[in-house]
């Protein structure tokens, strides 16, 4: 890995990680990678489930990336058992398999995103800083994924009706598109509005919603037949 400091937010405290991993090599590239940004502090690393707990204990780390491949430990297990230690903990999944399967259970246990080992540092360096903003970082197959296995859960009554009649035609047309995975150059381009709008828009939706963030978001309209635009757009 190649220490790389751009795109780097100023000011604030430095996000404190910790980093699990059984192979030296890539913590040693990890370290490398992270003591070069101003706006990171590598906390500790752990080889396994018994000095990753101890370390959670003992740093308090704001963010964990976490290998899925642990040798003799199941990452996900250890997973599960960090967030139960700590749920407001941010978990980024940093692994070598390919397994989108084992990805997406990932993310249905709580982890806000998933890098492969191949992708570039500067992939990794942003999504550690979205995933602590609380936002997720995660292929969009995996999304489209989640998405399909959300319209397939049975739906009888839906309690959240109340809430669902509580968006405006604009609001709707808007989960529909952040559900099919657009992103925000995207929704911007199609409703015709800026950025700052979309922001405003989408800060409305989850609030009306109790949802936090695009996934969440992507999720619940397909939990709740939200995926499909509505028949109409007039009066927005």
């Amino acid at each position: 890995m190649t220490p790389a400091t751009d795109a780097a937010p100023s000011g604030g405290a430095p996000i404190r990680i910790l980093l699990v991993d059984d192979h030296p090599l890539v913590r040693e590239g990890v370290r490398m990678l992270v003591e070069a940004q101003p706006d990171m502090d590598l906390r500790a690393e752990s080889a396994d489930r018994v000095s990753a707990l101890a370390a959670l204990r003992r740093e308090r780390p704001d963010l964990i990336l976490l290998d899925l491949d642990l040798g003799a430990d199941d990452g996900l297990d250890l997973l599960r058992e960090l967030l139960r230690l700590d749920p407001d903990l941010r978990v980024l999944v940093f692994t070598g398999l390919r397994d989108r399967e084992l990805h997406q259970r990932a993310v249905e246990l709580g982890a806000l995103g998933v890098v492969p080992k191949e992708q570039a540092t500067s992939v990794l360096l942003a999504a550690i800083r979205k995933v602590h903003a609380g936002e997720a970082w995660i292929d969009r197959k995996v999304v489209a994924s989640l998405l399909q296995q959300a319209r397939r859960a049975p739906q009888q009554s839906d309690p959240e009706q109340r809430k669902i009649a509580a968006l405006t035609a604009r609001e709707r047309e808007l989960v529909a598109l952040v559900a099919q995975g657009n992103g925000t150059r995207r929704l911007s381009e199609r409703l015709g509005i800026t950025d700052k709008t979309i922001r405003n828009h989408l800060v409305s939706i989850y609030a009306k919603l109790g949802v936090s963030d695009r996934l969440e978001l992507a999720v619940y309209a397909g939990r709740h037949g939200l995926a499909a635009p509505p028949e109409s757009t007039a009066g927005h």
